[in-house]
């Protein structure tokens, strides 16, 4: 049967003869079903349901797709647009979460979630004022966030406001006293400031709250070597390298805001040659390493 007879006859049986058909050159539009809007949004809510699960199991790459269809199926939701948004920062796309979450802050500005993440995405992309406004309008709206007080304090050191990063990140340890990560931040702007003492002080206390943790302990490490305690100093510091060897990277040191005085000593410090022996060991890949022989008999 030729395919326009094909056609007639089922508009035929379908009892819609009144259909006529498109003349040669006309557009021919797809048929658009009415959709039910509520539907679609529960749909668009059950899938970021689903993102959220797969977020937890760390399946990001998963969980993209269900927030990215989410925001299809119900843009009027500033969850999906938060998740999204969240996704994005995660897997550093950030010019692109920093949108999708602006998004999200218009339907919601006053969901401090929302202003929380925005102000972390604007710190990494290096945007300190913004991310300074957007952490402060976050915390009016709740106080008690010790992670958002601590890319406060973050936020004020890059911005050359010691004192006011040093009040952000007490203010977190004392809302969290696990929190180990503001008390370590103390010690590393008290050190810039000249206040070794008072320094070292924290990171002791640190290794109390935590004692697995590098960096506090190459910290304390760095700082009892500069004081003359070489020693105690040298162990301390393979102890630390030994738990995470990044911190033999003076780049990764920056990135985590060590300042120019730990910084100088530190460069001191790794050069010593029981600790390059560490370093070099460490950096090595399993191959490299030779094996232990056995003892003789």
């Amino acid at each position: 049967m030729p395919k326009l007879n094909w056609l007639i006859s089922l508009i035929a049986c379908a009892g819609i003869s009144s259909i006529s058909l498109p003349v040669r050159g006309q557009a021919v539009l797809p048929y658009i079903p009415k959709l039910d809007s509520e539907k679609l949004e529960s749909q668009g809510l059950q899938l970021l349901q689903d993102a959220v699960q797969l977020i937890r199991f760390q399946q990001y790459e998963l969980a993209l797709p269900r927030a990215e269809l989410a925001t299809q199926l119900a843009p009027s939701n500033y969850e999906v647009w938060f998740i999204l948004g969240s996704l994005y920062i995660q897997q550093e796309n950030l010019d692109k979460g920093i949108k999708v979450l602006e998004k999200a802050e218009t339907l919601a500005p006053e969901q401090e979630g929302i202003l929380f993440t925005l102000g972390n995405a604007y710190f990494q992309k290096g945007n300190y004022d913004v991310a300074k406004d957007k952490l402060e309008a976050g915390l009016e709206i709740e106080q008690n966030s010790p992670e958002a007080l601590f890319d406060l304090g973050n936020t004020y050191l890059k911005l050359s406001e010691p004192d006011q990063a040093i009040e952000a990140y007490e203010k977190a340890f004392a809302q969290e006293s696990t929190f180990w990560p503001a008390l370590n931040n103390v010690g590393l702007v008290e050190y810039e400031q000249g206040d070794h003492e008072e320094a070292i002080e924290k990171w002791q206390s640190v290794i109390e709250v935590d004692g697995e943790q590098a960096e506090p302990q190459l910290a304390l490490a760095v700082a009892l070597f500069t004081q003359g305690e070489v020693n105690k100093g040298i162990e301390l510091g393979k102890a630390a390298l030994a738990i995470d060897n990044r911190y033999a990277d003076i780049q990764f040191l920056e990135d985590n805001l060590w300042g120019e005085r730990l910084i100088e000593d530190t460069r001191k410090f790794l050069s010593n040659p029981q600790i390059q022996e560490i370093v070099s060991t460490s950096q090595k890949s399993p191959s490299e390493v030779e094996p232990e022989l056995p003892p003789s008999p």
